[in-house]
């Protein structure tokens, strides 16, 4: 059973004092392709670092999270820019908009979000979208660029049911996550409408532990609990969810 993470950030501080473990206990769970989102310029050695030590099993994105999107974005996005053009990415992200905590700079978010939405368009990646209690800034710039050429993954989707039908008809993946398996997430509700062609697993640890790990740190390896919950959802077994899921992967991913 190949399981894939979709969204994982290895090289997290949390993890410092025993990442490699962390990452051989969800090797040995059956956690074999681990797909990193960037967050800013000052995280991108610590990403390359665990890529090369794991060359066969971590896949990296490149990205400006939209939490970081501060008074120097543009010398960021000039990062993420030029980064793309050095080495090979498998998406740009996590990209997005985020006004959970602060709106200051709603506007240079929602520039961050269209101009790396171009990034992904000019060398045909796929963007991985972040959201929160931003519904609809992220479906009116989606709505703008809508097409072919825009695909991915709506990570952590924690969105309604018509959010996730209106998400999925701009070619995004679900990104399923430790919420489904909470009490208030609300969307094991209606995930059994939604057709597994459209989702992919992820952990986002170390945030978002599933239960029983509930208000801990998350790791990859707690994705197994994510796939339990989808068992229940679906009436499948969790090989057969893990071989659906993984080949969304490769569909977004290209690998």
């Amino acid at each position: 059973m190949i399981i894939t993470d979709t969204h994982t950030h290895l090289y997290s501080e949390a993890f410092e004092e025993d990442r490699g473990a962390m990452i051989a206990r969800a090797l040995d769970s059956g956690v074999s392709r681990f797909f990193v989102p960037a967050i800013d310029s000052t995280y991108t050695e610590a990403m390359f670092d665990v890529q090369r030590k794991h060359p066969k099993n971590v896949f990296l994105m490149m990205g400006l999270h939209p939490t970081h999107v501060k008074e120097n974005y543009q010398a960021e996005l000039e990062h993420v820019e030029e980064m793309l053009t050095q080495r090979k990415f498998y998406a740009v992200g996590e990209i997005g908009i985020d006004l959970y905590w602060d709106k200051t700079f709603l506007a240079q978010q929602q520039e961050a979000f269209q101009f790396q939405i171009g990034l992904a368009k000019k060398h045909g990646l796929p963007i991985v979208i972040h959201c929160r209690a931003s519904f609809d800034e992220i479906f009116e710039v989606l709505e703008n660029n809508k097409g072919e050429s825009l695909y991915g993954i709506f990570h952590c989707f924690t969105g309604t049911w018509e959010q996730a039908k209106k998400a999925i008809s701009y070619n995004m993946k679900l990104g399923i996550g430790g919420v489904a398996t909470f009490k208030n997430g609300k969307i094991d509700q209606f995930l059994d409408k939604i057709p597994l062609d459209h989702i992919v697993l992820e952990t986002d640890a170390p945030y978002l532990a599933p239960v029983p790990y509930r208000g801990k740190r998350n790791e990859s390896a707690y994705i197994i609990k994510v796939l339990e919950k989808l068992e229940s959802i679906y009436g499948m077994a969790a090989s057969q969810i893990a071989e659906i899921t993984t080949e969304n992967s490769k569909a977004v991913f290209g690998i």
